[in-house]
């Protein structure tokens, strides 16, 4: 757990940089190599690269196994903690909308018999991981634990989630401390959930999915459509992911073309009413933290300086596949990358992806910054 700024979302901004126009210099004869020595890089028995610079797209796709039944770039993928990237759009528009603040007391909302007190852990927290909540709940592991290799979160169900967040009590004042949690984003769907009357994925599918035609996303597996994972030496197969009560930390699975949708909207907000004012509101800096507040976030992607300006990622895994999704507003490009083998010691996946988009104005001079 580190030490954060105040979580100033929704409110004034924790600092801006400005972004400097789009480079609409030709960069892109080269993607179709680099994508290609990126999937080999994999090393997993499905991998696809996929970039699109200035909406002109290039996907690669290959792996170490037999070619599936249907074109890899036509499988909906596990993206694991990058469906984050659309819970946090998700609330920011509920928020831009006015259907909700952004600061009502997620205890009173999730039905807390208690006052909420004069610090209440907000909807803002829970996104933003400054709700003092660890990354899992307390007895996640002992049920887990029976299937920890195949399904742990789906032994975890929406109301055991909901009980160990009115149960908890944190040792920090809300919004003082940065702490990464699948439990907190958990909670945060729920919440939004008893706030409007409708479920997470419904207003998921409600608010982004179809506003943003992306009829390849959903947060539930569907047989036929969607990619195997596989253990970490890429051999054995694993069932599709259960996310449990966690569905807003970790459900949604996409094809790679979707994935660059939902990126590109970030690159064009104007392009893509109702959804502009959220949009532009996920890349404002809401939180610095660490040393000398260098680490930057927003209400939805983690924020890292480039030469040329500022990239955007998300980066999520399952028990069986692996994903990276990350945005350069300056190159007008993104870059979605995912694959079907769990994450293992020094894997190379997410490093390689994050290079291809942070290099891009420093092939020729400093390499990019390691991924933190």
């Amino acid at each position: 757990m580190t030490t954060a700024c105040r979580t100033s979302w929704p409110g004034p901004p924790a600092g801006r940089e400005d972004e400097p126009a789009p480079d609409t210099a030709d960069g892109d004869g080269d993607w179709p190599q680099r994508l290609a020595e990126a999937v080999t890089a994999a090393d997993a028995p499905d991998a696809v690269f996929a970039v699109s610079r200035h909406g002109r797209r290039t996907v690669v796709t290959g792996g170490t196994g037999p070619s599936p039944g249907r074109p890899r770039d036509r499988l909906r993928y596990e993206i694991g903690s990058a469906t984050k990237a659309y819970t946090g759009l998700l609330l920011a528009h509920l928020v831009d909308s006015g259907l909700l603040t952004g600061g009502e007391p997620a205890a009173a909302l999730l039905g807390a018999r208690r006052p909420p007190g004069r610090a209440p852990v907000t909807l803002a927290h829970l996104m933003t991981h400054t709700a003092g909540l660890p990354a899992l709940p307390a007895g996640f592991y002992p049920r887990a634990l029976p299937a920890w290799r195949t399904n742990p979160y789906g032994r975890y169900p929406d109301a055991r989630v909901v009980d160990a967040f009115l149960r908890h009590r944190s040792r920090h004042r809300p919004g003082t401390r940065w702490h990464y949690s699948n439990f907190g984003v958990a909670v945060l769907g729920h919440a939004l959930g008893a706030a409007t009357g409708t479920d997470w994925q419904d207003l998921l599918t409600r608010h982004l999915l179809d506003p943003l035609a992306l009829h390849d996303t959903a947060p539930h597996p569907a047989d036929g459509l969607d990619a195997v994972g596989h253990g970490k030496d890429g051999t054995g197969t694993l069932p599709a992911f259960d996310a449990g009560g966690f569905r807003a930390a970790g459900a949604v699975r996409a094809t790679p073309h979707d994935l660059l949708t939902f990126l590109e909207a970030h690159l064009g907000p104007d392009r893509c009413p109702p959804l502009t004012g959220a949009l532009r509101a996920v890349r404002t800096p809401v939180l610095r933290r660490g040393f000398g507040h260098r680490h930057v976030h927003t209400v939805a992607w983690f924020r890292h300086p480039t030469d040329g300006g500022p990239l955007y990622f998300h980066s999520g895994a399952t028990l069986g596949q692996q994903a990276f999704l990350g945005f350069r507003p300056d190159t007008g490009t993104a870059l979605a990358a995912v694959c079907t083998r769990r994450f293992r010691s020094n894997d190379p996946f997410v490093s390689t992806a994050y290079a291809l988009l942070a290099e891009q104005r420093q092939r020729n001079g400093t390499a990019p910054a390691a991924v933190r």
